[in-house]
């Protein structure tokens, strides 16, 4: 089945890095209790087993019916190679025991894994009736990492034997002699029959290993391409991916914002845990997208904000008289609120704060005339972020920590906007922020490998960086 997949099989000759992440990307150490889980619900939820044994309930069909590897014509039955054995002839495969899996991660190559099963197998036996037995074999093989021609990690299997264990007679009578021809005939065919088993499991886990690698929506934004920046690197442990995120506005442009300019130092991984680490990078562009897409803009007009909620001249001339000039009291405002630069992010010492840089027009607000300049306002807010993991996605619920205003224009007299700010702080609570956060519902989103599930992962904020972690 490699044939199709043109492969470069190059591996990492090094163990993955202590504690520094070089680049940008978003690292994955996927434990290796998780390749352990994903190999054997391979078997348990896939057709592998039955593919190998073929259709067994159906008489003469399948990879080992009449005509298979065992059944007429086949090694044991008159006419194979040990044809003079002619009353065995019939006999094949009907069971196999869902294998017990066993792995062992060779650091800078891959993977040392061990498929522990039963075989039953029923044909005539040499007197006449029902022969059973069953044999126990261990599946051994070594499997290489790599890199497939589509850029995704994958396992290849390089090396496949099997170990015959004990054979058990469960029905009717089998001479000595013979016994010893069945058990040499299985030594030699078991290996063509249950070593592309491993192979079957191979493809469904490559399967789940090229899923983290894929493009993932950001609602009307963009979206997020995942690529595998470097070669898959393995400790004895876990396999470290160094996952590239290319964010993409919606007409396909590549979005660069800034990098770091520091390495990441990341959290070492405790045994039988799982990490995911999502760069400050990831944050920046996604409020980077929703700057350049105007998402950041609002109106705030009387209708958006509850009753309670001053925004009349009145208001205003209780805190600032004279930025009205001779405009009456008792007028409607209107807030323009405008985000001409990126908001920055910072990601340090267990805390998420999103900085946002907007220019605020007041203006006196006619629903059916034109509304009138009365000053504009630089503002900044400061705004907290809470961090909540989920399947796919880290989900962002904003709060606002404070708000610094200073005058830049007013069209009567100058004033002190500090003013201001505790009464633009409770408008932009109850209006702007709400519509920030439906806006960061898109959330950002998380590499999917061997679909381990990150939803109720520890969440760690460090420098430049959020470290999910989940046990196996």
């Amino acid at each position: 089945m490699w044939g199709l997949w043109s492969l470069l099989l190059l591996w990492g000759l090094t163990t993955p890095c202590q504690g520094l992440l070089e680049k940008v990307g978003t690292l994955a150490r996927i434990d290796k209790d998780e390749l352990g889980k994903a190999i054997q619900n391979s078997l348990v939820g896939g057709p592998i087993l039955q593919n190998v044994l073929g259709t067994v309930t159906s008489v003469n069909q399948g990879l080992l019916g009449s005509g298979g590897l065992l059944g007429g014509g086949g090694l044991l039955s008159y006419g194979g190679v040990f044809g003079v054995v002619e009353e065995l002839s019939g006999m094949k495969i009907e069971e196999l025991t869902l294998p017990k899996v066993s792995l062992k991660l060779l650091p800078g190559f891959g993977v040392q894994l061990s498929l522990h099963t039963k075989v039953g197998l029923r044909g005539s036996g040499p007197l006449g009736g029902l022969l059973q037995l069953a044999a126990e074999v261990n599946v051994s093989s070594r499997v290489a990492l790599g890199v497939s021609s589509r850029g995704t990690p994958i396992l290849v299997l390089k090396r496949c034997s099997t170990l015959l264990g004990h054979i058990s007679l469960l029905s009717g009578l089998l001479p000595a002699p013979l016994f010893g021809v069945v058990e040499q005939t299985l030594f030699k065919v078991l290996p063509g029959l249950l070593c592309p088993m491993v192979d079957s499991v191979l493809g469904v886990v490559n399967e789940l290993l090229g899923t983290a690698l894929s493009l993932v929506p950001l609602g009307a934004l963009g979206s997020v391409e995942f690529t595998l920046a470097t070669l898959p690197l393995i400790s004895n442990q876990y396999i470290e991916l160094d996952i590239n995120p290319i964010v993409k506005s919606v007409a396909g442009d590549v979005i660069d914002f800034p990098k770091p300019p520091k390495p990441i130092k990341v959290p070492p991984k405790e045994d039988h845990t799982s990490q995911v680490v999502v760069p400050l990078y990831l944050f920046n562009t996604v409020f980077g997208l929703l700057q350049t897409n105007g998402a950041l803009d609002i109106d705030i007009t009387p209708e958006l904000v509850p009753s309670n909620v001053p925004l009349t001249t009145t208001d205003l001339a209780a805190l600032v008289p004279e930025a009205l000039g001779k405009l009456p009291p008792g007028q409607q405002l209107l807030l323009s609120m405008r985000v001409k630069e990126a908001p920055s992010v910072t990601l340090q010492n267990g805390k998420a704060t999103i900085s946002i840089p907007a220019n605020v027009h007041v203006l006196s607000y006619h629903p059916k005339g034109t509304p009138e300049a009365l000053f504009e306002l630089n503002a900044v807010l400061t705004l907290n972020a809470q961090l909540a993991p989920s399947a796919t996605k880290l989900h962002l619920s904003l709060s606002l920590e404070r708000l610094s205003v200073k005058l830049a224009s007013s069209f009567a007299h100058a004033f002190d906007a500090a003013r201001l700010e505790e009464w633009l702080s409770h408008v932009v609570r109850v209006a702007y922020v709400p519509k920030l956060n439906v806006d960061l519902d898109v959330g950002i989103p998380l590499p999917k490998v061997l679909n381990v599930n990150f939803a109720n992962a520890a969440l760690e904020i460090i420098e430049n960086a959020v470290v999910l972690t989940v046990a196996s």
